[in-house]
């Protein structure tokens, strides 16, 4: 099978591992495409019969109707993804109801066997060993389970990297919610720094407004000693809160 696509990779020192030689890849992400962007790559390679805008329209009702059956209760299956609706938490007891409070309602999307069948067409160059003097590596928005996708106003945030713990006394040190709209940089009080390590930070996240933004950790910590002035690793996906104050 042809190899039509590539995508980048850059090689991180596995820290849950003693051996010095061990590295786990991660995949670059160029950027984030909206529907709109899609479907005018559709539109310019050649690969669509109807013009953008056109397509925009149809993909945003199929989106729309497809959340609102998900919202029912069906799962999908699209050829490309599956998604279905999960509930997290436990019940105590056999009479037990559904509690936002205790459990968490979610959607779930797992790639589907068109998908799957495209991985034949990838291949993966790597680009060597990443410069880790402070990288994020992965978010998890507690509430909703989310891997580096969603934020929940008011709730805590699992940040895991290397490097990141907030350390030194210089002003800008902390972490940074920057809205992607407007850039306003919403620094996390200090207070609400609840795990301060190397490698995992646990922040609760600011009342921020529904939007898109970047997160950002500036530090001066250096492990063995504090470097003069500060360095700020930012995460390479956009997060969303899709409603603010839940």
């Amino acid at each position: 099978m042809a190899i039509l696509h590539k995508i980048s990779a850059w090689l991180y020192k596995n820290l849950l591992t003693p051996d010095p030689d061990d590295y786990v890849i991660r995949p670059v992400s160029a950027r984030t495409l909206n529907v709109k962007e899609i479907c005018e790559s559709a539109s310019s390679r050649g690969g669509a019969d109807i013009p953008a805008p056109a397509m925009e329209h149809a993909a945003s009702l199929f989106l729309t109707e497809m959340g609102y059956l998900l919202c029912d209760g069906f799962s999908v299956n699209t050829g490309w993804f599956t998604a279905g609706p999960q509930v997290k938490g436990v019940a105590n007891s056999p009479k037990e109801q559904y509690d936002r409070e205790k459990h968490t309602l979610l959607f779930e999307f797992h790639q589907g066997a068109l998908l799957r069948k495209e991985l034949g067409n990838v291949t993966v160059e790597i680009l060597g060993v990443a410069d880790t003097d402070a990288v994020i590596t992965q978010v998890v928005d507690v509430k909703s389970g989310s891997m580096n996708s969603l934020l929940t106003p008011n709730r805590n945030l699992r940040i895991a990297g290397q490097k990141i713990k907030i350390a030194g006394d210089h002003a800008a040190n902390g972490v940074y919610f920057v809205n992607q709209a407007t850039g306003e940089r919403i620094r996390v009080d200090d207070s609400d720094v609840v795990t301060n390590n190397p490698s995992e930070l646990l922040v609760v996240i600011p009342p921020l407004a529904t939007g898109s933004y970047l997160l950002e950790t500036t530090t001066q910590y250096a492990v063995s000693f504090l470097l003069k002035e500060p360095r700020t690793a930012v995460f390479d996906k956009t997060l969303t809160v899709e409603q603010a104050g839940t």
